[in-house]
C-alpha cells in the first residue's frame, strides 16, 4: 500500500538535501504532487496480472497471437529513473485466447512497479504462462533508459532489448518467426 504521508516526508528531506528550501512558493506543493504522482505510477504495487488474464475466450485457432508495439513507463529500481519503450508478446494458445487490451494491461501491471527490464520480462512472460496455459510465450522488450541516458554514461538513444521464452517459443524457428511478424 502507498504510503502518502510517507512519501511526502521523504520528497521533504530530499529537497532539504540538495539544498533547497521546501517551503518557498515553487515547491511548497511538491511533496503533495509527488505523493499522488507516486500513486499512479506505482499502482502496479497492488495489482495482480490474473485479473486481466482471467477473461478468455475459447478459440479453435493455433497460431501465432502476436500484439506488438504495446507502449510503457516505468522506474528503474535502481536510480529511480523512468524507461520506457515497447512490448511485444507473442503467445500460442491451447483452445483459449484473451482479448487483446488484457495482454497491454499486463504489461501495465508490471511496468508500473520499481523494476529492471530483465524482471519485468520474464514477469510478464511467467504470467501468461500461469493464467493462460498456452502452448508458449514469447516476450521482447524494447526500452530506452533513463539512468543510461541522462547520468553516467550518458548515451541518449541507445536501447535495451530482452527477450522471454517458454514453452513451444524455445524452439529458433518460432523465434525467427515472432521476429518477423514483428517487423511486419
Amino acid at each position: 500500500m502507498i504510503e502518502q504521508e510517507k512519501i511526502k516526508q521523504g520528497v521533504r528531506l530530499l529537497l532539504e538535501g540538495i539544498g533547497e528550501d521546501p517551503s518557498r512558493e515553487g515547491l511548497a506543493a511538491t511533496p503533495d504532487r509527488v505523493a499522488r504522482m507516486y500513486e499512479e505510477i506505482f499502482g502496479g504495487m497492488e495489482e495482480n496480472a490474473g485479473e486481466h488474464l482471467s477473461k478468455v475466450f475459447t478459440a479453435e485457432s493455433a497460431g501465432i497471437v502476436l500484439e506488438k508495439d504495446i507502449i510503457f513507463h516505468s522506474t528503474c529500481e535502481h536510480h529511480l529513473m523512468p524507461f520506457y519503450g515497447r512490448a511485444h508478446i507473442a503467445y500460442l494458445p491451447q483452445g483459449k485466447v484473451v482479448g487483446l487490451s488484457k495482454l497491454a494491461r499486463t504489461v501495465e501491471v508490471y511496468a508500473r512497479r520499481l523494476q529492471i527490464q530483465e524482471q519485468m520480462t520474464g514477469q510478464i512472460a511467467d504470467a501468461i504462462m500461469e493464467h493462460l496455459q498456452p502452448r508458449g510465450v514469447m516476450v521482447v522488450l524494447e526500452a530506452e533508459h533513463m539512468c543510461m541516458t541522462m547520468r553516467g554514461i550518458k548515451k541518449p538513444g541507445s536501447s535495451t532489448v530482452t527477450v522471454a521464452v517458454r514453452g513451444a517459443f524455445e524452439d529458433g524457428a518460432l523465434q525467427e518467426q515472432v521476429y518477423r511478424m514483428m517487423r511486419m
